[in-house]
């Protein structure tokens, strides 16, 4: 493949609690992303995160 072409996403089914995703939507809303645009940009920064040698953040 090259640079100019994207491979398409993958699939995966995923389970929520309801606490979890109540949370998650209205964070999604706050942001203005979908559901799935939000916990896709979640993982991908803590992604990023880990690569760079981050420690996640403790509450």
């Amino acid at each position: 493949m090259d640079g100019n072409e994207k491979e398409p996403k993958k699939q995966i089914p995923l389970r929520l609690s309801p606490a979890l995703w109540k949370d998650l939507s209205a964070w999604a809303e706050d942001d203005f992303r979908s559901l799935n645009g939000q916990i896709e940009f979640l993982l991908t920064e803590c992604v990023r995160r880990r690569k760079r040698g981050e420690q996640p953040a403790d509450e």
